[in-house]
């Protein structure tokens, strides 16, 4: 299960490694617990993949005639499988949330999606997951409190890593109002 940046937790199918349109699929999307449910795919299940616009992974459903009876049913998480807090699930919607706006995989969605918007070169996935880990960062805003020291302390960075990252932070503060009202990731605000 996946937790999204707004707290959405998405299941996802992990796969025996599988080429499909000269990609190797390993893992694919199963949407939300309803889709999940509604398909009836199990854990073991032999499915059916296909990829939405030649990109993404998704199952489509279980071949049911391979099923040797093993297979188990899913069980939609009573708590989330980042910080242990329990989850909502609203009646008018499909989503099931972690609302936990502390929740440390939704921090790292948070800045990394920010990152991504702003256009940060040099503040992917990973560095994101050590930045929130360390403490170093727990929001965007934080990014802007960086230290020099701070992130020569860490591995995998040096002089010229820190001076790209420090300098690809800073050309933020250019960016139009319209990108980074986009970049905070509000939700209900496109």
């Amino acid at each position: 299960v996946n937790v999204g940046r707004t707290g959405v937790l998405t299941p996802y199918a992990e796969l025996k490694p599988v080429k499909l349109g000269g990609v190797t699929i390993r893992k694919a999307t199963l949407h939300n617990f309803e889709d999940l449910e509604r398909k009836d795919i199990r854990i073991g299940d032999t499915v059916t993949i296909r990829r939405a616009g030649d990109v993404i992974p998704y199952v489509v459903g279980p071949m049911v005639g391979a099923r040797t009876g093993r297979e188990k049913p899913y069980r939609m998480p009573g708590v989330c499988p980042s910080c242990g807090d329990p989850v909502v699930a609203p009646e008018e919607e499909v989503a099931v949330y972690c609302i936990n706006v502390a929740c440390p995989e939704q921090r790292v969605r948070r800045v990394e999606h920010f990152a991504g918007v702003m256009d940060v070169e040099g503040l992917g996935e990973r560095t994101v997951e050590l930045l929130v880990e360390r403490g170093l960062v727990k929001d965007a805003a934080d990014l802007y409190t960086l230290r020099r020291e701070d992130l020569l302390e860490l591995e995998g960075f040096a002089e010229k890593s820190v001076s790209n990252l420090l300098a690809a932070i800073e050309a933020t503060k250019e960016r139009p109002l319209a990108q980074v009202i986009g970049a905070l990731g509000i939700r209900g605000v496109g």
